[in-house]
């Protein structure tokens, strides 16, 4: 079983910053490909950022430039830190781990639970 478990969330006034975390943990060989989604009010869960074990990154247009996405391989653990938030930044961000190989070799992706981001003018 595997688990991922995300913090760091909360309320920030708009052009602050907030660094969320999101560490997996289980039966866990290795892990491709981590990153962030997010899903506001009345919207679809976006891609924020992704990034490979390589270190490979990826983001969506609307954050690039103020969202930076790294991580620790032997920590299993991901994180986003984010500048010069924005009210548009306001959702929930969900940590997502894909390719997750176990020392059965099976593989999955896994979801963690959701942290809440507001951003307050």
């Amino acid at each position: 079983q595997v688990r991922l478990v995300e913090s760091g969330g909360g309320l920030v006034q708009a052009g602050g910053s907030l660094r969320l975390s999101c560490a997996a943990s289980g039966s866990i060989f290795s892990i491709n490909i981590m990153g962030w989604y997010r899903q506001a009010p009345g919207k679809q869960r976006e891609l924020v950022a992704t990034i490979t074990g390589r270190g490979d990154t990826k983001y969506a247009d609307s954050v690039k430039g103020r969202f930076t996405i790294s991580r620790d391989n032997a920590k299993n653990t991901v994180y986003l830190q984010m500048n010069s938030l924005q009210l548009e930044d306001t959702a929930v961000y969900y940590c997502v781990s894909n390719g997750v190989r176990t020392p059965q070799f099976t593989y999955g992706t896994y979801w963690g639970q959701g942290t809440q981001v507001t951003v307050s003018s």
